[in-house]
């Protein structure tokens, strides 16, 4: 009977399941949708049940179309969106809604205890900003707005956290995810005691952490009645998503760098050691000793898909009557249109903006509009106007001693192979794409296949499973345009940030 690993994914908007062999095939994928929630102004949450629901249902559906016998799968591993605070009774039961990543209640907070605490202290620490996305000052809004909510929580948990304990029980915490708290030690990867209470709340509400691969249980019977998988699989700690799509991605080594175009954007650079950047993102690896410098932006596929749905009426229309997809047509269009959009630069902050700008109030914009600007020259400026927030990531990077030679894109945006040249052509690097909708559940499964032993190493798991689909070069003279494109879009945010503020 062939051994099969099952890797499970919260995305922001929608869960996504997959069976894999051990050669990282695809044997089957599901996708379930959810809601997110927007009760106040900077209130962005998701109803936990809401994924558990959503994963049992794609499960059982998974497992049905790939016609296997759910024992075959050995090792179960799953990886979350970042930055939740999930509040837990002694029970399981869900307290409240979690705020996720885009939520920034907790500005006030925020200002407030770095007033008190102190930046640096804090940057030293845990080698990350005190910004509202993380997970501190959520723990801290409940306990001072909320607080029979906070009095009733014995653990917050983190997405891919929720899931392990619904499947198994056990309530954990694991490493890649400590970067959300600020009482987590990046460089020796634990909880520092003392500083919890410091910061704003309980220790003792912190799970115990585990290294991602690490088996934390089994199958609980209750879990299999509902998902359809066979009780005693074992589940490992699993991850972060982007940490888990840089291992999907086959990024294992110190120096590679993985490119994610999810519903965010962003990027991951492999390293040997702490190093951290106040305006960037550092965390833990999934894979052990090694970490990732991060750059986190909100411009990204959920972009293109706003104006897909807002502005794309006549690509919607085309693609429903051809059969073929709208994001395709809008590729088709784009790529009519020369490098740099004819002078129009696209700000893709939709809902703020994360690294390097950390700034809740900066907002989207198209700059350079004209009568001779038409749709195609719109969708363009977007792809664009990501691959500067990109780019400018890179280049804080580079201020922490941190240069990246190429890079391996993941994500749904790495299948569009213009977008991925924009991408190119923008940082100047070359860019390799590997099986692009599968990295992240790929690298949460190859989690559970080392922890449970189906694989040796890390490094024999990457050989086994990935392969490199296509690699983009860069034109370096459309490189030289978007220097000039990028230098607009970096002066256009200083010079409206303020403005910004008042709306």
């Amino acid at each position: 009977m062939e051994k099969l690993l099952l890797g499970i994914d919260i995305g922001t908007s929608a869960c996504k399941v997959a069976i894999f062999d051990l050669q990282g095939r695809v044997i089957a994928q599901l996708t379930k949708e959810y809601k997110v929630y927007y009760p106040a102004p900077g209130h962005v949450e998701q109803n936990p049940n809401e994924w558990w629901d959503s994963i049992c249902a794609a499960t059982k559906e998974a497992i049905f179309k790939a016609k296997i016998d759910a024992k075959q799968i050995r090792g179960i591993g799953i990886d979350g969106q970042s930055w939740s605070a999930i509040p837990i009774d002694k029970s399981g039961r869900v307290l409240h809604n979690t705020p996720i990543w885009m939520d920034t209640r907790a500005s006030d907070i925020c200002r407030d205890t770095v007033e008190r605490v102190g930046f640096d202290r804090i940057f030293r620490l845990s080698g990350n900003s005190f910004e509202p996305s993380y997970s501190t000052p959520k723990f801290v809004w409940f306990r001072k707005n909320m607080p029979e909510i906070y009095n009733s929580t014995y653990k917050f948990l983190q997405s891919n956290s929720f899931i392990a304990f619904k499947l198994t029980g056990q309530m954990t915490q694991d490493i890649s995810q400590g970067y959300g708290v600020h009482a987590f030690n990046m460089s020796e990867g634990k909880w520092e005691d003392g500083f919890c209470e410091e910061l704003g709340f309980d220790r003792e509400k912190l799970p115990e952490l585990f290294q991602c691969h690490e088996v934390i249980g089994e199958v609980t019977v209750e879990a299999a009645a509902v998902t359809g998988l066979s009780a005693g699989t074992p589940v490992v700690a699993g991850g972060l998503d982007a940490s888990c799509g840089t291992l999907g991605a086959g990024v294992v080594k110190v120096g590679q760098t993985q490119e994610q175009g999810g519903q965010a954007g962003g990027m991951s650079i492999c390293l040997e050691a702490a190093v951290a950047h106040p305006k960037l993102i550092l965390g833990f690896h999934v894979v052990p000793e090694l970490w990732l410098l991060q750059g986190g932006t909100v411009g990204g596929g959920g972009a293109i898909k706003w104006f897909m749905q807002e502005l794309g009426a006549f690509e919607n229309s085309a693609a429903k009557a051809a059969g073929s997809n709208p994001f395709m047509i809008m590729d088709n269009e784009a790529e009519k249109i020369p490098e740099g959009s004819d002078g129009l630069v696209f700000l893709p902050y939709m809902a703020g903006e994360r690294s390097p700008l950390w700034d809740k109030n900066a907002k989207g914009v198209f700059f350079g509009l004209g009568y001779d600007k038409t749709r195609a020259h719109m969708i363009r400026a977007v792809l664009e106007g990501c691959a500067f927030a990109l780019q400018h990531n890179l280049r804080t990077a580079e201020e922490a001693g941190v240069t990246v030679e190429e890079l391996v894109a993941m994500g749904g945006a790495a299948n569009s192979r213009l977008w991925t040249q924009i991408k190119a052509d923008v940082t100047g690097r070359v860019i390799k794409v590997p099986t692009s909708d599968t990295a992240t559940t790929l690298g949460a499964a190859i989690l559970a296949g080392v922890g449970t032993g189906l694989y040796k190493s890390f490094d024999q798991a990457v050989r086994d499973t990935i392969v490199i689909t296509r690699t983009h070069e860069p034109d370096m003279k459309a490189h030289e345009t978007y220097k000039r494109n990028y230098e607009i879009y970096i002066e256009l945010y200083e010079k409206l940030k303020d403005t910004m503020q008042k709306i």
